[in-house]
């Protein structure tokens, strides 16, 4: 068995509060190579934007935002890890959830959550804001 040793050991990672983690079964079970990118972005930005619970209350404008993602590779990268069952959400929160046990083929849309609500809600708001004269990005 190889020894191991830091390269350098004054940097050290310190696992202090908070913090956030990625359960090793993502890259191990084949989850990382099964998401798309915008999948794997959004994925990773709710996991470090969780509290201990898994709970995260960002909106899609800030997501979007800090992504650099337009609202339609958001809502669809949103609505394949809810098929996937990797992340819930409500229409006003997000839940990262303990990941199945591999990553499944997606679910039918119809077994999908109250996320249908709010895609009216962001196109609403979307148009609002183009009304206005504003990038969705802003």
């Amino acid at each position: 068995m190889k020894s191991k040793s830091l390269i350098l050991p004054e940097r050290q990672r310190v696992l202090a509060p908070p913090f956030a983690w990625v359960d090793r079964r993502f890259l191990l079970n084949g989850f990382l190579a099964a998401l798309t990118p915008q999948e794997n972005l959004l994925y990773f930005f709710l996991v470090l934007a969780a509290d201990r619970d898994g709970l995260s209350f960002y909106n899609y404008d800030k997501i979007c935002q800090l992504l650099t993602l337009d609202v339609d590779d958001y809502i669809q990268a949103r609505n394949r890890l809810i098929d996937k069952k990797l992340i819930a959400f409500d229409g006003r929160q997000f839940q990262v959830l303990a990941l199945p046990q591999t990553p499944g083929p997606s679910a039918p849309p119809h077994t999908r959550g109250r996320e249908t609500e709010s895609d009216a809600q962001v196109l609403e708001d979307v148009l609002a804001r183009f009304a206005r004269g504003m990038s969705p990005q802003h």
